[in-house]
């Protein structure tokens, strides 16, 4: 095993106990052996006694991964420490692309909650023109997900008399999508379910502005902790590959 005093720079620190980590970063010491165990923090040192050991290169690990968590949440993030922390660089660049990848995606979809929004008018109450499965499809998502957006009250189809299949009108379609939209955008079916309200009666964009101002804010947020992580990744990633070389 590498001494604890070898690694030059990262290691003038000295040994490190998992209550140090913990402290340094509002954490519990149980949390810190969780990270260690989830491969976010490189295999610790043992002592004679079995204790475990931190080195500086440890708490650089913990800093960069809670960085991370803000922006690519911490699943991504903890995916991300351990393809580091197993030499896979590459991996880990991979998954930061597709957050930032899902990002764009994300103000994409914001942009077209906007332009629907913008372009919304009063639809008449007509004749179904979509049953369930059609309309999923149409979605991507499954019909039961139609359904429980129905008992939330968020879309609103009528039942076909002759066979009880539900029927959706102009209106009932025009309001799934801005649901799935809503949806894709982080938003819980309780906060949907005001926006959709206020659809339905033709408010237009204004009664919206505040909702989507914090979806911009959000999303923007996001990104600037994304840069965030990326700086904290790369120093890590920086003394993680001069520890190579020595």
């Amino acid at each position: 095993m590498r001494n604890l005093q070898s690694d030059g720079h990262l290691q003038s620190g000295g040994r490190l106990r998992p209550v140090d980590l913990a402290r340094a970063h509002g954490l519990s010491t149980q949390a810190v052996r969780n990270y260690e165990a989830a491969g976010i923090l490189p295999a610790a040192e043992r002592t004679s006694y079995g204790y475990r050991t931190y080195t500086p290169r440890h708490a650089q690990a913990l800093r960069a991964f809670l960085a991370l968590v803000p922006g690519h949440g911490h699943q991504t993030a903890t995916a991300i420490m351990q393809a580091v922390n197993r030499d896979a660089a590459e991996d880990a660049l991979r998954l930061i692309d597709e957050s930032h990848a899902q990002l764009l995606d994300d103000r994409r979809t914001l942009q077209s909650v906007e332009a629907a929004l913008r372009d919304l008018e009063p639809v008449p109450q007509e004749r179904g023109e979509m049953f369930v499965g059609p309309l999923a499809r149409r979605l991507g998502i499954r019909p039961a997900t139609l359904r429980k957006w129905e008992r939330a009250g968020l879309v609103r189809p009528r039942r076909d008399p002759q066979t009880g299949y539900r029927v959706y009108s102009a209106a009932d379609v025009r309001d799934a999508l801005l649901v799935h939209q809503l949806r894709r955008g982080g938003y819980l079916l309780e906060q949907v379910a005001p926006l959709i309200a206020q659809v339905r009666s033709a408010g237009g964009i204004v009664p919206l502005e505040s909702t989507l101002h914090d979806w911009h804010a959000r999303l923007s947020a996001r990104s600037r902790a994304m840069l965030t992580g990326a700086a904290a990744l790369d120093a890590y990633l920086t003394d993680s590959l001069s520890l190579k070389d020595l």
